[in-house]
């Protein structure tokens, strides 16, 4: 199966993996999984940081190489991807979190996510937490 982690489970599976049930650690650490990030994710997460954010106080060259020694797939923003957000119900204003959502869809993964109006969109989503 392949998984995209929706941003804050990628920077817990990266810093604080105790946050996850068995299960959830199970489907991240199974190696017949595929695991992959976003460069919205990176992106997010560079902005946040960079205003100063205590839940994104992130090193974002050590994250990345983190991910890729881990061997996590890293998956680019597409026009195909900013298209389909277009057609994404209205539930969530967040640009990124719409992003992820279609990426999700457009590239046939499963978003694993703990923000719960992201798990109401319909598409492949799963709830974790």
């Amino acid at each position: 199966m392949r998984y995209l982690l929706d941003t804050h489970v990628l920077l817990w599976a990266a810093s604080s993996p105790e946050k996850f049930t068995p299960a959830v650690r199970a489907t991240l650490e199974n190696p017949q999984n595929e695991l992959v990030f976003s460069a919205a994710s990176m992106w997010e997460i560079a902005i946040k940081n960079s205003l100063e954010r205590p839940d994104f106080k992130i090193d974002m060259w050590n994250l990345r190489r983190c991910l890729q020694d881990n061997e996590y797939t890293e998956l680019p923003v597409t026009s195909e991807h900013a298209a389909f957000t277009q057609v994404l119900e209205k539930l969530h204003k967040d640009p990124f979190d719409r992003m992820l959502i279609a990426q999700a869809c457009v590239d046939d993964l499963m978003l694993l996510t703990a923000d719960r109006l992201v798990a109401q969109y319909s598409g492949p989503i799963e709830m974790i937490g």
